[in-house]
């Protein structure tokens, strides 16, 4: 890829709240808010930030399954609904599985290069607590290749990525991947407790490294390979963001320093209807990654921090050693010595990523561009770390599919 051929930022980001399992306001037995009420809130917190509908030239959508979940298509028709001024104008819905958010912001990105537009709302969202789990587990199966859909367990993706964490058991030893495995649902937990809008924000358990070591995959109750901690959220939740140019920048009143400027990007398919090359590799992830980082033009040694696509704690691993950041097989080992906590190496995932945070599939890729934009711009409140001015920029890994569909951006604040 060519480096771009101008400049793009990203500015004035917004999450609902991750509401699902852990938060004490969600209760499957009462009704909670749809669709409409998340698009319209992180729509108008985008808006609230950069003057109103008026500066927006196009939008952009990502969903991945709002047809079967909410049984309701045509998701950009709800665009409009969030603010008159957005009506009449050009809206699109992206979907990629759990890619679909990154899809959203690449769209974006692309329109502001293509100089057809200078400001684009970006958006990205699901709700999923409309069936019970097994029934959604059959919805987000969609994600793979159906006509394999018979042949996987019940529950499909944690079936998928329990045969990723054998593999790495086989191969590299199951206790050291355990322990790995119970530092990133400790760190991610630890994590969310400092974000408000988490889904595990409420979360008091005193020691969740412990409770993670302790509980023991059992392919009777569950999947072979990995407990409940090691799965995403089951969330409904909507993340915002703007996508411009230097004009669209002026054109809204925000200034460079509170936006953080795109200065790679990366985007990755590979065949859904096969399978890995290697369950203990995540080779799309790898690709799309360095192409990032090839685009911006630096090495993975001068990120400061990564929001990656962690579905299920072996996948953060997994991505851990396709940055290049541990050698294959010592993923686990990096992440059990606490390099990738908020105080470590290199900090992953600083609002709880899928694990804690939680994961609307078709949100969680603007989510993690709002948690970049919060910690290169200092807004990031309690969950803030600190980043280091020899090592300045954020990359974002969302992952759609067991490591089909891949976009990764690479940021850095704006000057």
């Amino acid at each position: 890829m060519k480096k771009l051929r101008r400049k793009v930022y990203m500015t004035a980001g917004y999450n609902t709240v991750s509401l699902g399992t852990g938060r004490k306001e969600f209760n499957p037995k009462k009704p909670r808010p749809g669709i409409e009420h998340y698009i319209k809130e992180a729509g108008q917190g985008v808006l609230k930030q950069i003057g109103g509908a008026k500066n927006v030239d196009e939008s952009v959508i990502g969903n991945f399954m709002a047809g079967r979940f909410n049984k309701q298509g045509h998701v950009d028709g709800f665009i409009p609904m969030i603010d008159k001024g957005l009506s009449m104008k050009p809206a699109v819905h992206v979907e990629g599985a759990c890619a679909s958010g990154g899809l959203s912001l690449v769209t974006g990105i692309r329109s502001v290069l293509a100089e057809t537009s200078e400001v684009v709302l970006s958006l990205g969202f699901e709700v999923q607590n409309t069936v019970k789990a097994i029934y959604g587990a059959d919805i987000l199966a969609l994600a793979g290749w159906f006509q394999r859909r018979k042949e996987g367990h019940a529950y499909f993706f944690p079936g998928q990525f329990s045969d990723r964490a054998g593999a790495y058991y086989e191969k590299y030893g199951y206790e050291r991947t355990r322990k790995g495995m119970a530092r990133w649902y400790a760190n991610a937990i630890e994590n969310a407790r400092l974000d408000p809008t988490a889904q595990e924000y409420q979360n008091t358990n005193p020691d969740p490294y412990a409770t993670a070591l302790k509980m023991q995959p059992n392919g009777k109750s569950f999947v072979d390979h990995l407990t409940v901690l090691d799965c995403s959220k089951v969330s409904d939740a909507a993340s915002g963001i703007t996508v411009c140019s230097e004009e669209g920048l002026k054109r809204i009143g925000v200034d460079k320093k509170d936006a953080v400027e795109v200065i790679g990007f990366g985007h990755a398919v590979r065949d859904i209807t096969s399978d890995p090359t290697d369950l203990t590799e995540l080779e799309t992830i790898k690709f799309a990654a360095h192409q990032a980082l090839e685009n911006a033009g630096i090495t993975i040694d001068q990120v400061g921090t990564v929001e990656t696509h962690d579905c299920f704690s072996i996948a953060g691993i997994l991505a851990v050693e396709a940055l290049g950041l541990a050698a294959k097989g010592e993923g686990a080992d990096y992440v059990a010595a606490g390099k990738t906590g908020r105080n470590g190496e290199m900090p992953f995932n600083t609002t709880g990523g899928l694990i804690g945070w939680g994961h609307p599939t078709g949100g969680t890729g603007v989510h993690q561009a709002v948690t970049i934009w919060q910690q290169l711009t200092g807004k990031a409140g309690k969950a803030q770390i600190e980043v280091s001015p020899e090592r300045p920029y954020g990359l974002t890994i969302n992952m759609g599919g067991d490591d089909v569909t891949v976009t990764s951006v690479v940021f850095k604040r704006g000057e």
